[in-house]
């Protein structure tokens, strides 16, 4: 059964695409032998789209041109766009069927093989495609409905990042892997007792957090293979619960506070101001953060629930191919590199997280900084234990952003006072129905 929640982000793209396949391109050849590949005399153009900064931008550019070293005969026109937008872009271009032959997608990658836009990669595994190194979780990730329509990019692993120095301030022993929801609050409050006005323990993660605490509890928020609500309303409740307790002890930050300085916004976050001593981040973030703030930034991973963390290693972004492209050899060639090249991996680096092969991850250990290392040793730690307890590969609902703006809601009347938890909850849980609907 595959399942929830991602977080997803965008596309943008113009142009054509052009030349007809190379005789290169029908040959088998795994991730070690391609930097030997001869140059044909056809030569094939294939179109990228991404969505990120300059800064990505540019890692991505270099890495596209040595893989047009490596494969003369295929040229790569790259272009990317800033978060917002991506998606209505994309959903144009495909309409009109003029999409780029690769694009990246997150957690709403279902949503576009639910429309058949999206290449089967599987005849070119074991040839141009060389999957033998990648996670389980991974190609789990990009199997949808039988198909192998989606190739991870990076992963990462949601867990919690923690400022050492308030801890230290404030006298209390850095919290370890296995702790439990009950500790996390008793520290969240004395932290904040201890550090006195302007400082505490945690950020509300009501809504990031929702589909962790289902899991750990053997439910989930959406149930793919149903089609409705993975949980109860007294599931969402006791939830809610949980934080407003926390809100009641002091212990999380003020609801205005959270509004003015959200967490999912690095540059206002209050972890790099260094007045909130924990919150809940993707490890790919751990860098942004760290590189804001002097105090030293650890990770652990969430409280344990029941049935354990809730957290898999899973895809941040990935490769999907078009179905319409008349380059299909060459983009599995291309997906190949991008995951299983030492070169690739030395110009990527972490950006869109660690590397999904486990070779790759020992290449760029092997000269990893402190920082980059703390991410390392973190995904390592989530990887081996959800292998003593697998839990479902999380992908975004349909009306996602619907049902996030539901939640949030909820917890801002409840926050400010105007709903109760139960009156909160009841509201927040009876939209979500309509969205999914009760099967």
């Amino acid at each position: 059964m595959k399942k929830i929640l991602g977080l997803t982000l965008a596309a943008l793209l113009l142009a054509g695409t052009a030349g007809c396949s190379g005789g290169n391109s029908g040959k088998p050849a795994a991730a070690g032998n391609k930097d030997s590949a001869e140059p044909s005399g056809d030569q094939v153009e294939l179109r990228i789209m991404w969505w990120g900064d300059q800064k990505r931008a540019d890692k991505t550019n270099e890495a596209l041109r040595k893989f047009e070293e490596k494969h003369p005969n295929i040229k790569v026109v790259g272009e990317f766009a800033p978060n917002s937008g991506y998606f209505d872009k994309l959903n144009t271009q495909l309409a009109s069927g003029t999409a780029p032959d690769v694009f990246f997608l997150g957690g709403n990658v279902t949503d576009y093989a639910d429309k058949g836009v999206l290449l089967d990669l599987q005849p070119y595994v074991g040839k141009e495609l060389d999957l033998t190194d990648m996670d389980q979780t991974m190609m789990e990730y990009g199997t949808l409905k039988g198909k192998l329509v989606h190739i991870s990019a990076g992963a990462n692993a949601r867990g919690m990042v923690l400022n050492t120095e308030l801890f230290k301030k404030a006298g209390i022993e850095l919290p370890a892997d296995g702790w439990s929801w009950e500790d996390y609050a008793s520290i969240s409050k004395e932290i904040s007792g201890k550090l006195g006005k302007g400082f505490y323990g945690t950020y509300n993660f009501t809504v990031e957090g929702m589909d962790i605490y289902m899991k750990q509890r053997g439910k989930q928020v959406y149930d793919m293979e149903k089609d409705a609500l993975g949980f109860g309303q007294q599931d969402a409740e006791d939830w809610f619960n949980y934080w407003s307790g926390l809100a009641e002890s002091g212990g999380m930050v003020t609801p205005s506070m959270q509004v003015s300085n959200p967490p999912g916004d690095t540059s206002k976050s209050l972890v790099v101001t260094g007045k909130v001593a924990m919150s809940l981040i993707p490890s790919n973030q751990f860098a942004a953060h760290q590189n804001l703030i002097q105090d030293t930034l650890t990770m652990v991973q969430v409280p344990r629930g029941p049935k354990g963390t809730g957290v898999v290693f899973e895809s941040s972004q990935g490769l999907s191919g078009y179905a319409k492209t008349a380059h299909p050899k060459e983009v599995a060639e291309l997906m190949n590199y991008w995951i299983n090249d030492p070169d690739a991996a030395r110009i990527l680096g972490s950006d869109r997280g660690v590397p999904v092969t486990s070779k790759m991850r020992d290449l760029l250990m092997k000269d990893a900084t402190p920082l980059e290392q703390t991410v390392y040793d973190f995904t390592s730690r989530v990887s081996e234990a959800t292998k003593k307890e697998p839990f479902a590969i999380s992908y975004n609902p349909p009306s996602f952003t619907e049902f996030t703006k539901l939640a949030e809601t909820a917890v801002q009347e409840i926050g400010f006072g105007q709903k109760d938890v139960k009156q909160g909850v009841e509201d927040f849980y009876n939209g979500a129905m309509q969205l999914f609907g009760a099967k």
